[in-house]
C-alpha cells in the first residue's frame, strides 16, 4: 500500500515485541499481536520503534520482527519500519531491509544514544533517505540521550530531503510543536501524527494533526475514538477520551510493562517479559487498578480480546 497524505491517517500503533518468559523473541506472539492490531481496526502499523523495545532487539531479531509484522500488514494497512541506530550505516541498512521486504515507509529518530548537531542530524537524515526510495517518517522526541529537533529545523529535513514527507512529533509541547510543524513545512508535508500514547491527540487535532501513533495493548480503544473523531461526534470524543487517561496516565508511569501486562491480560500474548530497564515492574495492586480501569473501558473493546483475570 502506498503512504500518502490519504492514507497516512488515523491509529498507526506502534507494535509491541513480545517475549517469552526467558527473553527470547516470541514469533507467535508478534503474530498474534499483529492479529489483534487488524482485528481492531488500525489504520497502519509501525515495527520495531520506541514502544517496540526496537533498542533493545539484536540486528537479526529487528529484521525478523519487521518481517513478521511487514507481512502480515501486507494488503491490509501500511507498515512502517522504524530505523533508528546511533549511526546512518546502521540504520540505512535496517532502511534498505525494510524496502527489500515490503515495507510502505521508513521511520528514524536522530541518531539515538548521544545528542547530535545540526550538521550530524541533516548528514543522518540525508544517508537514510538516500539508501531507500521509500517515504521517510521524522521522528522527533525528547528524553534522555534524544536530540529534540526544532520545528525550524525539520521544516528545513523536510524542504531539503525528497523522501522525508511525514513527521512523528511527540517532544515538548507537542500539539503546539506539531502546529508549528505544519505552518512551517507548506504542502510538501504530507501529515504530522502525534506519540506519548495519544495522550495529547484532542490538542494536536486542533494544531491539525492527522493522527495518532500509540502502543498497540488499546488498540481497539483508540480506534473507537478515532471513528468518534472523524464522525465529529465532540460529545463522544470527548468521553471517549476521558475514559482513556486513566489507563494513558499509567503508562506514562509503568511504560513499557504496562503494555506488555495489558496484552497479557487481554490474552494476546502469553508473558508480559520485558527487557527494556528501569520500570518497575506492576506488582498485584497495580495489576488489581490496571484491570478495573479496562473494565471501564470493555464496552469499546473487541469481546474476544476481552480482559482475562487471573
Amino acid at each position: 500500500m502506498s503512504l500518502d497524505r490519504t492514507s497516512f491517517r488515523g491509529i498507526f500503533v506502534i507494535v509491541t515485541t513480545p517475549f517469552t518468559d526467558d527473553f527470547a523473541l516470541d514469533e507467535t506472539g508478534l503474530s498474534r499481536t499483529m492479529e489483534f492490531c487488524l482485528a481492531a481496526g488500525v489504520h497502519g502499523v509501525v515495527a520495531n520503534a520506541l514502544a517496540s523495545e526496537g533498542g533493545y532487539l539484536s540486528e537479526a531479531e529487528r529484521r525478523r520482527a519487521a518481517e513478521i509484522i511487514v507481512g502480515a500488514a501486507r494488503g491490509k494497512v501500511p507498515a512502517i519500519v522504524a530505523v533508528s541506530a546511533p549511526h546512518y550505516r546502521i540504520a540505512s541498512d535496517y532502511a534498505r531491509h525494510a524496502e527489500s521486504i515490503g515495507a510502505d515507509a521508513v521511520m528514524a529518530l536522530p541518531p539515538t544514544l548521544h545528542p547530535s548537531t545540526v550538521a550530524d542530524l541533516k548528514t543522518y537524515y540525508r544517508a537514510v533517505a538516500a539508501a531507500t526510495s521509500l517515504p521517510l517518517v521524522v521522528q522527533n522526541v525528547i528524553g534522555q540521550g534524544a536530540t529534540t529537533m526544532g520545528a525550524p529545523l525539520i521544516a528545513e529535513l523536510i524542504a531539503e530531503i525528497p523522501t522525508a514527507r511525514f513527521v512523528k512529533e511527540e517532544s515538548g509541547y507537542p500539539a503546539q510543536t506539531a502546529g508549528e510543524i505544519i505552518r512551517l513545512c507548506g504542502d510538501k508535508l504530507e501529515g504530522v501524527m502525534g506519540g506519548r500514547a495519544g495522550k495529547t491527540l484532542l490538542e494536536e487535532l486542533r494544531h491539525g494533526v492527522v493522527g495518532t501513533m500509540p502502543a498497540c495493548e488499546i488498540a481497539d480503544v483508540h480506534v473507537a475514538l478515532w471513528n468518534a473523531v472523524e464522525a465529529k461526534d465532540d460529545k463522544r470524543v470527548r468521553a471517549i477520551f476521558q475514559r482513556l487517561l486513566p489507563l494513558l496516565d499509567m503508562e506514562s508511569n509503568y511504560g513499557m510493562p504496562l503494555m506488555k501486562e495489558v496484552l497479557k491480560m487481554r490474552g494476546v500474548i502469553g508473558s508480559s517479559a520485558v527487557r527494556q530497564s528501569g520500570f518497575r515492574s506492576l506488582d498485584a495492586a497495580a495489576r488489581a487498578e490496571a484491570a478495573a480501569i479496562l473494565d471501564d473501558l470493555s464496552d469499546l473493546m473487541l469481546p474476544a480480546y476481552a480482559p482475562r483475570r487471573t
